[in-house]
């Protein structure tokens, strides 16, 4: 519109003048009352890299889950690559709803480090009122901001204390990538508190990176998950189905999907 001045994010970029038929480039006046284009911002490094570095010191610090959120602030401010970046579901998951049992619909469900909310998203979308959660406020603003008009119930929680009123609540507990997020230090822990959140006749869905004969068991993260830590969960919850299979997110890797449930009263 003319008449209008140009706004600062637009300083230093090249327009087309449709009124003039000519280009021009933009500038705004600094602090100083300098003009000058403002410099462009550093290439964001790869989350990866990023999450080795933070785990290692929350780890050897004695915090194995402070890491999450330093990581999420880092790529919300731009400085790394936006982790677990997707808005389609993990696809074991979505197959394993695709399939579910005839006429097993919960009555609630919970997304565990729910990230920006994908699978908590395909959850609610088939109907189930669906909580989800994550140890990173951050992660969860975000998810807030990504689906603003979303029926999941987003909350920041730690999976190491929960609101007692979570205790065996829900019919439903999905876990993608949780448990290997954590060191195995504190692997039973993790285990025992999935599982505490499903409710009696419920199904809990893991799915997470299977381990390799080759794969170093300490050096995370991820940690996969061997056939004994999935049996663990055996030790709380009856097993139905555990299946090591391919997944389209990474090629090359086999996933455990296993899902458990806990007998009715």
């Amino acid at each position: 519109m003319r008449g209008r001045t140009a706004a600062p994010h637009l300083a230093g970029v090249a327009v087309d003048d449709h009124a003039t038929g000519g280009r021009s480039t933009l500038t705004v006046m600094g602090a100083s009352g300098s003009g000058g284009p403002i410099p462009p911002r550093p290439t964001p490094r790869p989350w990866p890299g990023e999450a080795d570095r933070l785990a290692a010191e929350a780890v050897a610090a004695g915090d194995p889950t402070g890491w999450f959120d330093r990581l999420w602030s880092r790529a919300r401010d731009g400085e790394t690559t936006m982790p677990w970046d997707s808005r389609e579901p993990q696809p074991l998951l979505a197959g394993w709803t695709a399939d579910r049992p005839p006429g097993w619909r919960p009555a609630s469900a919970v997304v565990v480090g729910c990230g920006l909310g994908a699978d908590a998203e395909h959850v609610a979308a088939l109907g189930v009122p669906t909580v989800a959660f994550d140890v990173s406020a951050t992660a969860v603003e975000l998810a807030r901001r990504r689906y603003p008009r979303s029926a999941v119930d987003y909350r920041h929680a730690d999976l190491f204390a929960p609101p007692a009123s979570w205790h065996r609540a829900f019919e439903l507990v999905v876990d993608v990538y949780t448990v290997q997020a954590l060191p195995r230090e504190v692997r039973a822990a993790a285990t025992a508190a999935v599982a505490g959140l499903l409710a009696p006749g419920g199904r809990l869905v893991l799915t997470v990176f299977a381990a390799r004969p080759d794969d170093d068991l300490t050096a995370g993260p991820p940690w996969p998950l061997t056939e004994t830590d999935v049996a663990a969960f055996t030790d709380l919850l009856e097993p139905v189905t555990v299946e090591r299979l391919p997944s389209e997110r990474a090629p090359g890797r086999l996933f455990w999907r296993a899902v458990f449930r806990r007998p009715a009263d």
